[in-house]
């Protein structure tokens, strides 16, 4: 199998090569990195020539680094079931960045984009309709963002007395924000902060 993806690697290197910026095969499957501008005609390329045929559109997700510079990466993972092959295409993305929809390459990209628009924030052009898809109408930030608290902002409930659903803020028990830390490994040998705690409780 590596043998078949470093030559499909050196066909998209010769006939693509303003398109990819480099490669690396892993766990069975090619990784080819991409730009922005280049993503589109490179999935049009893959579905399309002959010797690649990658017609399915597997999945599309984000990943987020926010202490860098270009803070996502889009990744992209296609399957040709003619070719038996899998190949994953990444794009570095910043957060101020629009990424180009290939909905018209693939359409079943249109719920894929519209996840990651939710769960990400990143944003799309040339989507046909794109909003939110997970979460509710009105919902602040996004989830799977690393900075997004575990909480959240919002809490849901039904209310009886108004016969609806209500939104509030977020409100957790005291116990729940303070965090003393003592170690939960009693009989360790090692000491971790707030040890000292047990030892002069006793």
């Amino acid at each position: 199998m590596s043998d078949a993806l470093n030559e499909l690697a050196g066909q998209l290197e010769l006939r693509m090569s303003d398109a990819v910026l480099r490669h690396e095969t892993a766990f069975g499957e090619l990784t080819v990195m991409t730009t922005l501008a280049q993503l589109p005609k490179l999935a049009r390329f893959l579905q399309s020539d002959e010797n690649m045929r990658f017609s399915t559109l597997v999945d599309i997700t984000a990943v987020d680094w926010p202490g860098r510079r270009k803070r996502f990466d889009m990744v992209y993972h296609f399957l040709s079931m003619y070719r038996n092959h899998r190949i994953r295409l990444k794009v570095e993305v910043a957060e101020d960045e629009i990424v180009p929809s290939i909905s018209d390459i693939h359409p079943s990209a249109n719920w894929f984009e519209r996840e990651v628009f939710d769960m990400f924030g990143i944003l799309f052009s040339g989507h046909p309709d794109l909003r939110r898809i997970l979460t509710d109408y009105g919902f602040r930030g996004h989830p799977l963002r690393k900075d997004f608290p575990t909480t959240g902002y919002t809490e849901v409930r039904y209310d009886e007395s108004l016969k609806r659903v209500v939104y509030e803020p977020v409100q957790l028990v005291q116990e729940y924000r303070q965090f003393d830390f003592m170690s939960p490994w009693e009989g360790a040998e090692y000491i971790l902060p707030g040890d000292e705690k047990q030892e002069a409780a006793k």
